[in-house]
């Protein structure tokens, strides 16, 4: 994933919801301004209630590209839903061989998760639907992460401990990552940073899906567990009693691995970008740093 691999030609593909040519404009051009070339043909805009067409042209667009030996990256268009639905139907022979990064977020954790256990890096960074409603640090992140830059963040939210922890970076959204538990898409956590982020969720929600991973067995052995936004969290009329935060390190407090809040990446304006199943180093104090 750098500018001695040649990344030019970035494919631009829609797993999940329908996307509109406005929707798209603003990356396109966004895209060219920062020198590399957008493939797609009008198929990206195609309908099937909800989805950008039907399972099995969605399917079909990915694996065009995947196996395509111009294609140097795909970057999906929005997430949504349905990766789910077709992630099952793609063939990875020649994508294992011939690998290029993928790249997004949201329900694109499916597609994270898939790669991360045939070892293939992939990149968790905006998406083009609403690319234009993102921080300049944001979208310099994905352009670093393209050509093969140093990540570099700095944030202040303090952890449960000050230390420094290095080891492969792993996860995504975590109500996606509860739909693929106990499927080959799941990645593998133990001896992992798990990353995580939510949006739009209720609370209890959020725990009950940290118990779910808890009782898969999924938190038990991580090296670290990494907070990213939690947007637009929502309490019930009867409070639920503990902050979204609280909630989820109420879960993994027993455990004895740093637990740090606020990395700037999820449904937020400044999500940046990671590169996910690729080591990563954490420096966690009073003012946390992450480097990649």
């Amino acid at each position: 994933m750098n500018a001695e691999c040649g990344i030019k030609k970035i494919a631009i593909a829609a797993p999940a919801r329908k996307v509109s040519p406005e929707e798209m404009e603003y990356a396109i051009h966004w895209l060219h301004d920062n020198g590399f070339e957008s493939v797609f043909d009008e198929r990206l805009y195609s309908v099937e209630n909800i989805a950008a067409g039907s399972d099995a042209l969605r399917a079909s667009i990915i694996q065009e590209y995947m196996d395509r030996d111009d294609i140097d990256a795909i970057w999906m268009a929005r997430g949504g839903y349905g990766s789910i639905r077709i992630i099952d139907r793609l063939d990875f022979t020649k994508f294992v061989k011939h690998p290029k990064p993928i790249i997004g977020f949201s329900d694109v954790t499916v597609f994270h998760g898939k790669l991360s256990r045939l070892g293939i890096p992939s990149i968790h960074a905006s998406m083009p639907h609403i690319l234009a409603n993102k921080t300049p640090e944001a979208l310099q992140s994905l352009i670093d992460a393209l050509t093969g830059k140093h990540l570099h963040y700095e944030w202040r939210e303090r952890g449960n401990t000050t230390c420094t922890i290095n080891g492969l970076i792993v996860g995504g959204n975590l109500s996606v990552l509860c739909g693929m538990l106990g499927s080959n898409s799941f990645p593998e956590t133990d001896g992992r940073i798990l990353f995580i982020e939510e949006v739009d969720e209720y609370i209890y929600h959020v725990e009950r899906m940290m118990y779910a991973l808890k009782r898969a067995g999924k938190l038990q052995n991580l090296k670290a567990l990494i907070v990213g936004g939690l947007t637009d969290i929502h309490d019930n009329p009867d409070p639920f009693g503990k902050p979204v935060e609280q909630a989820i390190f109420d879960v993994v407090k027993d455990y004895n691995y740093p637990v740090i809040f606020g990395f700037p990446a999820g449904h937020q304006p400044d999500n940046r970008a990671i590169i996910l199943g690729k080591e990563a180093r954490f420096t966690i104090g009073e003012t946390n740093v992450f480097e990649q």
